[in-house]
């Protein structure tokens, strides 16, 4: 049955405009004034936003890491996602040390196909490289994988600048693009020695390990290394002032690169780490949280369109399973939950709080994440002929974030007692609602209402 969306406001990267939405089947069928379809079910939406669903291009779901494996697999992850207004995550099918990258995505759809209630892709991990690997990338291309990524930290997965150079000249070849964690291993190292022959073992000196100079310098040398491969890249997850400062000089000499930064490090700050009785634990992630003067730079950036995507990089963890690191700090799995809590979070404190825009919004959440993963114009927008992914926002009254009132896995909130401007209505993935006032939507037998695609 078509389905009539009346008197709402249309919510694109170009613009809002009050109008009515109809929706038959999985698409959209138009969007206009006065809109008028006497067989389908009208629903009013008056006084509420419509964005089109957003999408998370940076998650970890049912990732093995820390000798543990996150809190969220891709059916919690997918419920988790849904009830955030997320109707698309881009998750990591990452092989380990020796595997080929088809070992690696065969294991990531055995995880996902038939087990998510959003849609979903996947970017393939490059932690190795030879020969073999360079020659199965033309055929990561041909199952839909365009988008790499690749880390200058973390033992089991970087591959040092010489084969990293490599990937790059590959990806100009074929004209893929990889995202990059950008650290200095060697500085971390040598700073995580140094605590712990201090007995310094408490989650205060996660961030000491982690400065702001070591992701800055890594940045920098990335794209000295992109400058020379000349091919654009993606710094996910930056988070401070000095990093995008190599960005800007970069962009300066006539570069082309993206990035990517998350709430935490728009809302939080490092101060969390030295909360009493082990609380910071929560908060330890890589790059780490940051300060205050960061995180209002990161907003100016994002407003300024410096910053072209908002993704989560949700990685969760129980709280017993941070307690791994208790008495050493290096053994506290990294990661915190946040594909639930993004939009409500930029909405209340970006557009409700008049440091972005709506429009801004839409597009570091939906539309440029779709046009840098090859989902365009399927995803990200609302006009006809794209699927049928909607998040009615209301904007009106309040609500509030407790870790006892989320689809999350997890036993805490990063953002508990957190008071949010209005709260999101309702979701419809491809034309399906599947979320209503915070409740997901279930079939009979409380199995997902409408089963998620792969979208490679």
């Amino acid at each position: 049955m078509k389905k009539l969306l009346k008197g709402g406001v249309i919510v694109g990267a170009s613009g809002c405009r009050k109008a009515d939405l109809l929706i038959d089947g999985e698409r959209i069928e138009a969007v206009g004034e006065a809109l008028s379809c006497p067989e389908a079910e009208e629903i009013d939406v008056s006084g509420k936003l419509l964005f089109p669903g957003f999408l998370d291009a940076h998650t970890h779901f049912d990732l093995e890491v820390c000798n543990t494996v996150t809190a969220d697999d891709f059916y919690t992850g997918g419920r988790s996602a849904l009830r955030g207004g997320t109707t698309t995550v881009i998750d990591f099918a990452c092989p380990n040390k020796g595997e080929t990258l088809h070992t690696g995505l065969a294991r990531w759809h055995e995880k996902a196909d038939g087990k998510t209630g959003c849609d979903y892709g996947f970017h393939m991990t490059i932690d190795d490289w030879d020969d073999g690997i360079r020659a199965e990338l033309p055929q990561m291309f041909d199952e839909g994988i365009s988008s790499f990524k690749m880390y200058m930290t973390y033992p089991a997965m970087m591959i040092g600048d010489e084969a990293m150079f490599h990937a790059l000249r590959e990806m100009k070849r074929l004209g893929g693009i990889v995202g990059v964690h950008c650290e200095n291993a060697g500085m971390i190292d040598a700073l995580i020695a140094e605590k712990k022959a201090a007995g310094a073992l408490s989650p205060a000196s996660h961030p000491l390990c982690r400065p702001a100079e070591a992701e800055a310098e890594a940045v920098g040398r990335l794209l000295k290394l992109a400058r020379v491969a000349d091919v654009p890249v993606m710094i996910v997850h930056l988070s401070t002032a000095a990093a995008l400062r190599e960005v800007e000089a970069a962009r300066g000499l006539g570069q082309k690169v993206f990035v990517e930064t998350c709430p935490h490090y728009l809302l939080l700050d490092d101060s969390r780490y030295s909360l009493p009785d082990f609380a910071g634990a929560r908060y330890v992630c890589a790059p780490p949280l940051r300060k205050k003067l960061d995180n209002e730079r990161l907003w100016k950036a994002l407003a300024d369109g410096e910053i072209q995507t908002v993704s989560t990089d949700h990685c969760s963890f129980t709280l017993a399973q941070k307690d791994a690191g208790r008495g050493d700090f290096t053994k506290i799995p990294g990661g915190m939950p946040g594909v639930e809590t993004r939009g409500t979070l930029l909405f209340t404190y970006g557009v409700a709080a008049g440091r972005i825009t709506a429009e801004r919004m839409a597009d570091v959440l939906a539309e440029t994440p779709a046009k840098l993963y090859g989902l365009f114009p399927r995803k990200g927008v609302l006009q006809p002929g794209a699927d049928a992914d909607i998040v009615v926002y209301d904007p009106r009254g309040t609500s509030c974030i407790t870790a006892a009132d989320q689809a999350a896995n997890v036993d805490y909130a990063p953002y508990e007692g957190t008071q949010i401007a209005g709260h999101i209505a309702e979701v419809y993935l491809r034309g399906t609602c599947v979320v209503r006032e915070g409740k997901i939507l279930h079939d009979r037998n409380g199995q997902y209402l409408h089963r998620g695609k792969c979208m490679l």
